[in-house]
């Protein structure tokens, strides 16, 4: 099954979840709402919410409980908002230009108001949750604190040039496998499914948000701009070791790398000279063989679930992080 027709089964939610998004967004504030505007418009994959609802689903012959849709629809709205949030936040930290092809929102609007704006988010993401038991509140609260310290994490490792493969994995965890982990469990704790279900969903989505990081700090360096939406080598302006980096510094070219990310300022040839050093260093192939096997690890933790289309979606969204070229 590939990624385009696992979204079909789940057509009818992802509709509804965009409707409850517009609303949500919506705000007596025009700059506030034109803002959430230009983030639902600009796209976006919608995977995180698009996890909630397949495990959702995928549970249900395990867990014997109705679907309750709205709620599931819900939550979903709420883990999108929580990432549209940090999206806000991270293009101001990161001096974006753009993002998904459009104007960044704070060059735009001014840092107060997109910042602001993102707050304004979480406070919608916290409504959500009041409608729900406390279990969803605390796993969106202990989400939260794992994508701060996984954002700050990844500054102490730049500014302290403690990189190593175990930071690096430290680093995703946070910033982005650990939202994918807790789309994945919620959808398991929505249809009420037995702990161990729970567990493996969590563990699902911890692999397939870190083969979806590694692919999107593989594209950052391999891809163009057009093509990504945003500027490419934005980690290597920042002088972030991502994972291609890595395994770059673990080859016969580390001085060059290391003169090239710390040595002086950056310089207008020097992602097309880490582009020629990730080819000559087989590095993307390496790459690429670690995200196939993240993966795989999320195809294997799905096997506590009885086959069916929804559970052979999820493995669909994970497996088609190794082809994505956005």
């Amino acid at each position: 099954m590939s990624a385009a027709s696992a979204s079909t089964l789940i057509d009818a939610p992802l509709a509804a979840l965009e409707s409850r998004l517009r609303e949500l967004v919506r705000s007596k504030v025009e700059f506030i709402t034109l803002i959430g505007d230009d983030l639902l418009d600009a796209g976006g994959k919608r995977s995180r919410p698009a996890v909630t609802l397949l495990a959702a689903q995928a549970c249900r012959p395990v867990a014997g409980q109705p679907n309750h849709l709205h709620a599931t629809i819900d939550f979903a709205a709420a883990i999108e908002l929580l990432h549209s949030a940090t999206l806000l936040h991270d293009d101001l930290i990161d001096d974006a230009e753009t993002r998904r092809g459009h104007e960044a929102a704070f060059r735009h609007y001014g840092n107060a108001v997109s910042v602001l704006s993102g707050d304004f988010l979480l406070s919608r993401v916290l409504s959500i949750l009041a409608g729900l038991p406390p279990t969803f509140t605390a796993l969106v609260a202990e989400t939260s604190a794992a994508i701060c310290e996984g954002e700050v994490l990844q500054f102490q490792v730049a500014a302290l040039q403690t990189y190593s493969r175990e930071t690096y994995e430290a680093v995703i965890d946070g910033k982005t496998a650990a939202l994918v982990a807790a789309a994945a469990r919620a959808g398991a704790m929505l249809a009420a499914a037995p702990q161990a279900i729970e567990v493996a969903l969590h563990e699902f989505g911890l692999h397939y948000g870190r083969a979806f990081q590694m692919q999107d700090d593989l594209l950052d360096l391999t891809a163009t701009t057009d093509v990504l939406g945003k500027p490419a080598g934005g980690d290597l302006r920042e002088g972030k070791a991502t994972l291609p980096i890595l395994l770059l510094l673990e080859s016969p070219a580390r001085g060059e790398v290391e003169a090239i990310l710390w040595g002086r300022g950056a310089k207008p040839g020097d992602l097309a000279r880490l582009q020629d050093l990730l080819s000559e260093h087989d590095a993307v192939h390496a790459t690429k063989r670690l995200i196939t096997a993240e993966a795989t690890l999320a195809a294997k933790a799905l096997q506590v679930l009885p086959r069916t289309p929804e559970r052979d979606a999820l493995e669909a969204l994970a497996a088609a992080n190794i082809d994505r070229e956005r």
